[in-house]
């Protein structure tokens, strides 16, 4: 029988500003307030942090996110300060960095950050990400050739997906029916009016098969947690949510013949990785909180960590197992889709409140792994947690 493997880290804080799809503070002021909320949270002062990893939007300018943060937001002596940037996946990949400097005694005490502020003015949600996904590898060829938008990215992504496995865009929507069924339960999400088949069906394309129903739903916000050890997190006044198992996958640029860039990602390594680290299978996955900023993306994801064989995650999601009630509980505040566009900070702060049981009316019973993933581009960069609520895996 294989013992118990112990946990490597823990996040013992939470900091979650208000989310609003109006503009009132710039990105690093919510960010700075988001650090407060977390280290107040974790029982501890501006002083006992010695870590601060700062994950801006790919979208955003360095200027809106400098590593001055650290005087912003009152911390001295830190001996671990870095942005991460590797797109969407950034913020699990901050958490990952923490926990390895606390694994090595880098750091004992670390901040990780998310803040942004798509939405100011007269800037709408589409105007604000209206920018093209390279992807064909010739720079500024999207643009000429009308392939704009991370929309159009992964509509083809999305075309690709139900051609190959003979589906059809009812397993969209079954995604963002799922995600609205988590979300009316939860006082945080955006978009909590029940929604049925035919209000999806009726709902207009925005890029064939894409319709507005399975694009994420962005606000203004910031989203800060505490990674500590092990040992540390035991004096913490907020159950810890430990951290079992690490992985990433990048496949790199396979937009060539033989691939298949839009269903084949590097989810599948990253999970790997993660289940082997944490001692587990993807069978043991209790809970899933998934990056999907696109309904396209849960259905990958479900296929490629394992959960779901090829091409069947769409039965899975329309037969109900990963809405309330399901044997898989999938994106449990909403997901992108009717929660909040927050990137990556999205499924990790979901994760965190569901470990500490903190999550109402939506509160999951058995975690023992709960699956945490961040993804940025076109899934082409991949970052994994498996997570939990004891301090060894179970």
């Amino acid at each position: 029988m294989m013992e118990r493997q112990a946990a490597l880290s823990a996040i013992t804080g939470l900091g979650m500003t208000e989310f609003t799809r109006d503009y009132h503070k710039p990105s690093w002021q919510l960010a700075v307030d988001a650090i407060g909320l977390a280290i107040k949270d974790a029982g501890l002062e501006h002083s006992d942090i010695d870590g601060l990893l700062l994950n801006k939007s790919p979208l955003a300018e360095l200027a809106d996110f400098p590593m001055e943060m650290q005087d912003y937001a009152g911390l001295s002596n830190l001996s671990l300060l870095n942005v991460v940037e590797a797109e969407g996946s950034s913020m699990v990949q901050t958490i990952q960095q923490a926990t390895m400097a606390i694994q090595t005694g880098m750091a004992t005490k670390v901040v990780c950050v998310f803040a942004d502020t798509p939405l100011q003015g007269d800037t709408s949600a589409g105007e604000a990400f209206a920018v093209a996904m390279p992807m064909m590898g010739h720079l500024g060829i999207e643009i000429a050739n009308g392939f704009y938008t991370p929309i159009a990215a992964y509509a083809m992504a999305a075309q690709r997906y139900l051609a190959v496995y003979d589906r059809t865009t009812d397993d969209l929507g079954a995604v963002a029916i799922s995600n609205r069924r988590w979300a009316e339960l939860n006082d945080l999400a955006k978009l909590r009016k029940p929604l049925t088949i035919e209000q999806y069906r009726e709902a207009p394309f925005l890029i064939e098969p894409l319709r507005m129903l399975d694009c994420a739903y962005p606000v203004n916000g910031g989203i800060a947690v505490v990674v500590t050890g092990v040992e540390q997190a035991k004096e913490s006044p907020q159950p810890p949510a430990y951290i079992y198992g690490m992985g990433q996958g990048h496949a790199g640029n396979i937009n060539r013949r033989g691939h298949q860039p839009e269903i084949e990602t590097g989810a599948k390594q990253a999970g790997e990785i993660a289940y082997k680290m944490a001692g587990i299978n993807a069978s043991d996955i209790d809970a899933c909180q998934f990056y999907d900023a696109f309904s396209i993306s849960t259905l990958i994801n479900l296929e490629l960590y394992g959960l779901c064989g090829a091409g069947q995650a769409g039965e899975f999601v329309r037969s109900g197992e990963t809405s309330p009630g399901g044997k898989l509980p999938v994106n449990t505040g909403g997901g992108h889709l009717s929660g909040y566009y927050l990137q990556g900070a999205t499924p990790v702060s979901e994760a965190v409140m569901q470990l500490r049981n903190q999550a109402g009316a939506r509160q999951v019973s058995k975690l023992d792994h709960m699956l945490v993933t961040g993804y940025g581009g076109r899934m082409q960069f991949h970052a994994a947690l498996i997570m939990g609520q004891q301090e060894r895996v179970q």
